[in-house]
């Protein structure tokens, strides 16, 4: 398939896809490159809870399944900061493995991005990736994301210490 026929859509999850979510999330190398709030081995409970934590309004949390085909490929979403960070807030995404390396996350960050400023009191947008992560790092820049910092040793994963960067947007419009 090539990346121009590749659509996606950002919608709301729903519990319908916690199947599908089981089997995305449930895949070592996803695991591998986010926080340990996503528990391994993933099952359809984890996924059921997941969504319906994306289905309450005051969690200061916004949601989205990535849908290809009509059917949830990944999740994206907006974790809104506190206190004096309050006019910022962290990005966190994933997609399924068969959709890696095809467009489709820059495009849904710049997405998730444009929604964001247009409709919540934020300046900032940041997200955390691993320094190994280069898939990643290189979706935040096409997405016009910066780097700001490197932060050696940040995170402890899978019994390692790891670095970890910062990369951030500022609404242009504020």
């Amino acid at each position: 398939m090539d990346i121009a026929e590749i659509k996606f859509s950002l919608r709301q999850w729903r519990f319908s896809d916690a199947e599908q979510l089981a089997v995305i999330a449930n895949n070592k190398r996803i695991y591998d490159n986010l926080s340990d709030a996503l528990p391994h081995p993933y099952g359809v409970e984890d996924a059921e809870k997941f969504i319906r934590s994306s289905l309450e309004s005051d969690t200061g949390t916004l949601l989205f399944a990535i849908e290809i085909s009509g059917a949830a490929a990944g999740s994206i979403g907006a974790h809104f900061q506190k206190d004096v960070y309050r006019k910022s807030a962290e990005i966190g995404y994933f997609l399924a493995e068969e959709y890696w390396g095809r467009g489709i996350m820059p495009a849904a960050i710049s997405e998730l991005t444009d929604y964001t400023f247009k409709n919540y009191d934020v300046i900032r947008l940041y997200a955390r990736p691993y320094a190994r992560n280069s898939a990643s790092r290189r979706a935040l820049e096409k997405a016009g994301f910066q780097l700001e910092g490197i932060l050696k040793k940040s995170v402890y994963k899978n019994n390692r210490y790891e670095d970890s960067c910062m990369y951030a947007l500022i609404n242009s419009n504020d």
